[in-house]
């Protein structure tokens, strides 16, 4: 069952301009693995923004903003042995999740020279989800934290 669906747009000049002023937002908003990706690709703030563009959509489809304590660096982009995006969850993101019961998260991602993009589904397994309760279950995501 679908719990939420996130997208958002950004500029990618917005990103590298912050990310060339101040160093700490990189390390604030992205994990290692994120960092290490971007920085061996030939156009990395493309890159970076769709990652950026990824986290604020992952957000926006579980409903809950920068509430809970979740932080950008809970969010990692990564992919799987053919390319395919992957989202995983750590921290209180990881903890929300859980205790929302959400099974699957899909990520889409794309990116010009200039804009980037993504759309982020949220699934969850429980069909009688109608409202957000206290419940807890499962873990969701691959792991217990991000590598910095």
């Amino acid at each position: 069952m679908i719990f939420g669906i996130g997208t958002d747009i950004i500029e990618v000049e917005r990103i590298q301009k912050v990310m060339e002023k101040d160093i700490g937002f990189r390390d604030k908003i992205f994990t290692g693995h994120e960092v290490e990706y971007c920085e061996s690709k030939r156009h990395k703030f493309q890159h970076y923004a769709a990652r950026f563009s990824a986290k604020e959509s992952f957000l926006k489809a579980i409903g809950t903003g920068w509430r809970f304590g979740i932080r950008f660096a809970d969010i990692e982009v990564t992919h799987d042995s053919l390319g395919k995006p992957e989202i995983n969850v750590y921290g209180k993101a990881k903890e929300w999740c859980e205790k929302e019961l959400i099974s699957k998260i899909h990520v889409s991602l794309s990116h010009l020279k200039d804009l980037a993009t993504a759309v982020v589904v949220v699934e969850t397994n429980d069909e009688g989800r109608g409202t957000r309760d206290e419940t807890t279950s499962g873990p969701v995501g691959a792991g217990s934290k991000p590598a910095h």
